[in-house]
Order: structure tokens, then sequence, then C-alpha cells
């Protein structure tokens, strides 16, 4: 079951994030102090709201990777929320936080939510969208941020057949750095490549993937596996072995974080949160062959 808010006086916020992760260590506040999303955003809520705030996220985002629609939530006291420049109502709180915050992160809408809403658990799934060039000039200087730059021309073709032999329920082990007692099960429900180039910006491939979840590092480094066979340098059947792996292969690269942005989190219907919550908490197995 999810979390509910912690008291009867506690409104349950939704808030919807954008942000460029150049220059963030990731999501995740860290002890060590280095700039995270995750503490900009907390301490720019509790300054406004006068009260401590914990932000549950999606998904925990690299250092340097990317999000236009990453999702949130927290509990505020009714009482907090009963600032003057806020008086009760949560949207407010977008016009207040667009002064404060820095221009690579925005909160772009903050809603009240149903109190069995869970950013993380309540998910269906996440998509993402990995932006890469391998023209000899490099990125466009007005996408450096967000386009990765792959060192030889890669067969779109063969991409694709690499990213549909992904695609499914499947034990990513070979994909993930490890985390103690996490399943490294995802159910992949599409990976497609496409080519956005233009008259100037030439040999630009984007990457689109959905799944119900992500492990750490694994959306990079099935995009790299898809640019190395793409490249030549691996064979599809490459991709069979990979996933009968049981543990991290260290000849499977890490695409570069700046092409990579979290671009959507789907939810169900608020009558399955408490659901949906239920099933993703629990620890998924393979189904027996």
């Amino acid at each position: 079951m999810t979390t509910p808010p912690a008291s009867g006086t506690d409104m349950r916020l939704r808030l919807d994030i954008a942000y460029d992760g150049t220059d963030f260590h990731g999501w995740a506040r860290q002890t060590s102090g280095v700039r995270t999303v995750q503490e900009t955003i907390e301490d720019a809520l509790a300054l406004v709201l006068r009260t401590p705030v914990s932000l549950t996220v999606a998904g925990r985002t690299d250092a340097g990777v990317h999000a236009s629609a990453q999702v949130a939530h927290t509990d505020i006291s009714q009482a907090a929320l009963e600032q003057r420049s806020i008086d009760g109502d949560p949207t407010k709180l977008v016009r207040r936080l667009a002064k404060l915050l820095p221009a690579d992160v925005r909160v772009l809408d903050v809603h009240e939510a149903p109190p069995a809403f869970d950013a993380r658990f309540a998910a269906l799934h996440r998509s993402y969208t990995y932006r890469v060039t391998t023209s000899p000039a490099g990125a466009l200087p007005t996408r450096r941020a967000d386009t990765a730059v792959w060192g030889k021309p890669v067969d779109l073709h063969r991409m694709q057949q690499a990213a549909d032999l992904l695609v499914g329920l499947h034990d990513f082990a070979a994909f993930c750095k490890p985390k103690p007692h996490a399943t490294t099960i995802r159910d992949v429900h599409a990976f497609t490549w496409h080519d956005v180039s233009t008259q100037h910006e030439l040999e630009v491939y984007e990457a689109r993937i959905t799944a119900d979840a992500f492990c750490w590092n694994m959306v990079r480094a099935l995009v790299a596996t898809c640019l190395k066979i793409g490249e030549g340098k691996r064979q599809e059947e490459w991709v069979a072995q990979l996933l009968e792996a049981t543990k991290r292969d260290s000849q499977v690269p890490l695409a570069p974080a700046c092409g990579l942005t979290l671009t959507g989190v789907e939810y169900p219907h608020p009558d399955a949160f408490a659901k949906r919550t239920a099933v993703t908490r629990d620890r998924r197995t393979l189904p027996e062959d």
C-alpha cells in the first residue's frame, strides 16, 4: 500500500517538473553537498512554505540526465499552505517557485493529488528519449546540452533490429548497475529508433523507450548496445547473450548522459492508484518456461 499523508490536515501535492541536468549531480539529494535537483526544489519549497519538504520522485535520474516531464509528490500541512502568498491554493506555488529556482529547473505545475497517489510506485510506465549524433561536426551548438556525440556512423535498421530484441519482460542485469536486494527484471513496452536529421543537423537519431520502470544506468546501456550493433562492432546475437546474463556485463558501455531525457510518466485512473502501488512493490520474477 502507498503511504498516505501523515495526518488528516495534510494535503498530498503532485509536482510536474522539468530540468536541464547538465550542472546537476542527478536527482537525489546527497550528503556530500553536491548540487542536485531534489535539494534545489526542496529548499525552495521549504523557503516558501516555511517548513521542511521531502519529495518522492517517479524516476531518480543520474548526473547529467535531463527531464521534461518528471513527477514528484510531497505531503504539506494545510497550515503551511495558508501562507499569505499561497492562500491555501497549491497552484500558486508555480509562480512563487519560478522566482526562486535557478533557470535550469522549473516546477511546471502543482496541484492536490489523492492520498493514494504515489509518484514512484503508482506509475504505470516511464518514457525516455535519447538523442545522439554521429556527424563528424558534432552536435549543433544550440543542442549540445541534450545531444550526445557518437564517434562512428551507424546503421539505423540494425539498431532497430537490436532494439526489437530488447522489448518485453526480461532480466536486464547485464545492463544495470546492481543495487542490493533490488530486482533487475523490467518490462520494456516499446523501443524505437528514429532519424531526426534536418538540413542543419545531419546524422541525428532519437531512441524512444518506454518501460514499467528502469534500473540504474539501464537506458544508457541499452542505447549504447544498439549503437555498437549499429556501427557493426557487434552482431544482433549479442543481445540474446546479454539477456541471459545474471550480472552487469563490463563489455556493455554507457552512452553519454547528456543525450538522455525523461519525457513522460503515466499513471492509472485515481481509483487504481492503491492497486498499482501494491503490484509495483511486489518483487518481480520471470515466468517459468
